[in-house]
C-alpha cells in the first residue's frame, strides 16, 4: 500500500465544509454516513436525491423552482432539474459570507501592478459590463468571445454575458490566429472583446495584429472592444464599462441554457465547441469547491492558468462558495521558478492549484518554497493536467508544508471539473487519487466491458453527471457528441484514460488509453514512464510510443528525450535509461531505441502529445497529425519527421 504522508485530523467533520454537509443531511434527510466511501456510493445510487441535497444545501438561487431533479437518466440526453430558471453569475455574485466591503478578486500581473476587488467593486463592475453589453445589441442567446488572459476584465465580461442569458466563450492571447479562428468560426460570435498584449516575464507580446486578421476572418463580430492592457490609453474597456443607471439584472434561463463554450484541445481536425450549462457548472462547481476543496468565506482560492484551459472556468466559480479568487497573469518560471510560490504568499492564498508538470519542475529545480516565502496559511494544494507520481507528492510534503491536503485530481474539459480527486475526509497516500468525486460513477472497465477492481482499466462513468456538456455547438442531432462519449459503450462514457481503482476507492490513472503502451498484451500506462525516465538528471522532458506490428509481433516501443542544454545522447546514457526503466518498472518498460529531439509536442495547456508524434512516426503527413494551432510549439512536429524509423 502507499506510502501515508497525510491523516484527516479528528475532528475533521467539526471544521470542514464537508462535514457541514453531513450534519446537515442528518438533520435535514434523516441520512447518516460513516465515512466517505458510504457517502459517495449514496450518492451515484441515488443521484436524483444527492443533487437535490446539493441545490437544497447551497441554497441555489433560482427564478423558478424544478418541477423534478431527474426524470430522465439515460445517457446521452439525461435530463436534469426540469422547469428551473436560474442564472449562473447570480449565484456566484451572491457570494455567501462576504461583506461588500471584503476583496474578492485578487490579481497579480507580470503586466501591471496589483489590482484587487472588493464584493461591491465587483458587482458595479459586473453591472456596468452588462449594460455596455446590452449597448451593443447583445441578448439572449448571442455568444460573446474574448481574446483575453487570467485578469479581472476578463472575469467580469464572462458574468455581465451571463446575467444576460448570452453564451462567453475565451481563448488565452498566446494562441495563434489560426487557433482562435478555428474555434470562433464555429461559433459566430457578435462581440469580441481582447487585450493589444501582454508582458510575458520581461517581454512585451504586441497581440493588435492578431486582434485584427481575427476580426477580419469573422464576418458574424460587430463590435470589438479593446483592453488596453499592454498600453494603457489604447482601452475601449472603459467605455464598455462606463457609468450607467442601469441596475443589475439577471436574466432567467432553463437550466441547461448555455453559459459558456469550451474546446477540445483540437489536436486532430477543428477543435469540439463543447457546450456548458448554468444548472449544472453551478451545481458542479458547488459541490467541488466547498465539499471537496473545502472553500469558503475566508479562502483566497488560486488555480495558475489561463483562460484556454478549462481550469479558469473552475477558479472563476469560487466566489459562488464565498472564497476570494486569486488571478495570476505571467511567465510562471519569471524571474525564477519560485514566482508563483511568492505570489501565493503576497496574495494570502490557502489553497494553490497548479499542473503536475509545475510541481515536478520545481522538484527537479530544488526549490524548497516553504524557504522562499511564508505559506503559513496555505491548507490546501492541488494538482492536475498530468497523474502526480509519488516523488511529486513526498516533494510537496517535504518542501511545501506538512500540514496540508493536497488533492491530486482528474477530470476534464469536457465536464469542466473534477471526477476523481481529494477530499478532507481521506487520508493523502503518495501517487495516489484519493477517491472518486462525490456524484461521479467512475469505474475501469476491462476490455470486455465489464468493471474491475485493482486492475487497469478503461476508465468510464457509468451514470450522468450534471455538467455533462449540454452538447456541441452545431450538432442539431446529437451526433457528434454521442459519438464522442458513448461510441465505444452504449449508455456509458468513455473518457480516454487508463484507471486503476482498488477496494478503497483509490485511483491511480496511468495516461491515455489512445497512448498506452502495449507490449506482449500487457497494457503500460506512460505516466510511470516519464517519471523514471525525467528523474534522471540529463533529461528534460520525454515522449513515448510504441507502433505495433501489422503482422502481430511485439512491435517496437520509441523513447525520444530532450536533454539538457549542451548534452548529447551517447551510448552511455542509453544504457542508464534502460538500466533505470528495468529496475524500477519492468523489462517490458524498456525501449527498443532512444532518440534525441529538441522539444516535446504540448498542447497550449502544457499535455504532452503522444497521438500525434505516434501517427507521424507511421508515415502521417505533420499537417494531418496534428492541428498546428492547438499546439505550444508546433515546430516540434518536425522532429519526429527527421528521425522516423
Amino acid at each position: 500500500m502507499a506510502k501515508v504522508l497525510w491523516e484527516p485530523p479528528t475532528d475533521v467533520r467539526e471544521h470542514t465544509r464537508i462535514g457541514a454537509f453531513l450534519r446537515w443531511l442528518e438533520a435535514e434527510r434523516g441520512l447518516a454516513f460513516a465515512d466517505y466511501q458510504a457517502l459517495w456510493q449514496w450518492s451515484v445510487d441515488e443521484p436524483a436525491a444527492f443533487w437535490r441535497a446539493i441545490w437544497d444545501h447551497f441554497e441555489v438561487v433560482a427564478h423558478v423552482a424544478p418541477t423534478d431533479t431527474l426524470p430522465d437518466a439515460r445517457m446521452p440526453g439525461a435530463v436534469w432539474f426540469p422547469g428551473a430558471e436560474l442564472n449562473y453569475a447570480e449565484n456566484v455574485l451572491r457570494m455567501p459570507g462576504v461583506a461588500d466591503d471584503e476583496p474578492v478578486v485578487v490579481a497579480r500581473s507580470q503586466t501591471r501592478g496589483p489590482v484587487e476587488l472588493t464584493a461591491a467593486e465587483l458587482r458595479e463592475q459586473v453591472r456596468r459590463a452588462r449594460a455596455g453589453l446590452e449597448r451593443l445589441g447583445v441578448t439572449k442567446g448571442d455568444r460573446v468571445a474574448a481574446y483575453a488572459p487570467n485578469i479581472p476584465e476578463t472575469f467580469v465580461l464572462l458574468l455581465a454575458t451571463a446575467s444576460l442569458g448570452a453564451i462567453f466563450s475565451s481563448c488565452a492571447p498566446e494562441f495563434g490566429t489560426r487557433s482562435v479562428v478555428d474555434r470562433w468560426r464555429q461559433i459566430e460570435p457578435k462581440v469580441l472583446v481582447a487585450v493589444d498584449g501582454y508582458m510575458y516575464g520581461d517581454k512585451p507580446v504586441d497581440r493588435t495584429a492578431e486582434v485584427e486578421a481575427i476580426r477580419a476572418a469573422l464576418p458574424s463580430v460587430q463590435h470589438l472592444v479593446r483592453i488596453g492592457y499592454l498600453d494603457e490609453a489604447d482601452d475601449g474597456w472603459a467605455g464598455l464599462t462606463a457609468e450607467t443607471g442601469e441596475p443589475l439584472r439577471f436574466e432567467p434561463v432553463p437550466f441547461a441554457h448555455p453559459l459558456y463554450i469550451l474546446y477540445s484541445s483540437g489536436t486532430t481536425g477543428l477543435p469540439k465547441p463543447i457546450v456548458h450549462g448554468h444548472g449544472g457548472i453551478l451545481l458542479e462547481h458547488l459541490k467541488m469547491l466547498a465539499l471537496h476543496h473545502d472553500l469558503g468565506p475566508g479562502d483566497r482560492f488560486f488555480w495558475f492558468t489561463t483562460t484556454g484551459w478549462m481550469m479558469w472556468n473552475y477558479l472563476v466559480s469560487g466566489p459562488a462558495v464565498g472564497a476570494a479568487i486569486v488571478l495570476v497573469d505571467g511567465n510562471p518560471a519569471f524571474p525564477d521558478p519560485g514566482w508563483l510560490w511568492r505570489a501565493a504568499a503576497q496574495t494570502g492564498t490557502t489553497y494553490f492549484g497548479t499542473s503536475a508538470p509545475f510541481l515536478l519542475a520545481c522538484r527537479k529545480a530544488g526549490l524548497v518554497p516553504k524557504e522562499l516565502a511564508d505559506l503559513s496559511r496555505l491548507r490546501g494544494v492541488g494538482s492536475t493536467g498530468a497523474p502526480l507520481p509519488p516523488e511529486g507528492f513526498e516533494w510537496v510534503y517535504a518542501t511545501v508544508s506538512d500540514d496540508l491536503l493536497l488533492a491530486s485530481a482528474s477530470g476534464g474539459t469536457d465536464v469542466c471539473t473534477a471526477f476523481v480527486g481529494g477530499v478532507p475526509l481521506l487520508p493523502v497516500r503518495a501517487g495516489e487519487i484519493a477517491c472518486r468525486a462525490l456524484g461521479a460513477r467512475v469505474e475501469a472497465f476491462a476490455a470486455d466491458g465489464t468493471p474491475v477492481i485493482g486492475e487497469l482499466g478503461e476508465l468510464v462513468i457509468t451514470a450522468p453527471m450534471p455538467s455533462m456538456p449540454v452538447g456541441f455547438w452545431g450538432d442539431a442531432d446529437g451526433s457528434r457528441y454521442a459519438e464522442a462519449y458513448f461510441g465505444t459503450y452504449p449508455g456509458v462514457w468513455r473518457h480516454g484514460d487508463w484507471i486503476t481503482i482498488d477496494e478503497r476507492g483509490a485511483c491511480v490513472i496511468t495516461g491515455r488509453s489512445d497512448a498506452t503502451l502495449n507490449r506482449g498484451g500487457v497494457r503500460l500506462g506512460t505516466s510511470e514512464f516519464y517519471s523514471v525516465v525525467e528523474g534522471l538528471g540529463e533529461v528534460v522532458d520525454s515522449v513515448v510510443v510504441h507502433l505495433e506490428d501489422p503482422q502481430g509481433g511485439a512491435g517496437e516501443l520509441l523513447l525520444f528525450v530532450v536533454l539538457a542544454p549542451g548534452l548529447t545522447l551517447d551510448d552511455e546514457l542509453r544504457s542508464r535509461i534502460a538500466r533505470e526503466l528495468r529496475t524500477a518498472l519492468s523489462p517490458r518498460h524498456v525501449p527498443d531505441r532512444v532518440f534525441q529531439v529538441e522539444a516535446v509536442p504540448r498542447t497550449l495547456s502544457g499535455k504532452k502529445l503522444e497521438v500525434p508524434v505516434k501517427r507521424i512516426l507511421t508515415g502521417t503527413p505533420v499537417d494531418q497529425a496534428a492541428a498546428k494551432g492547438a499546439l505550444a510549439n508546433p515546430e516540434s512536429l518536425q522532429y519526429f519527421v527527421d528521425v522516423r524509423p
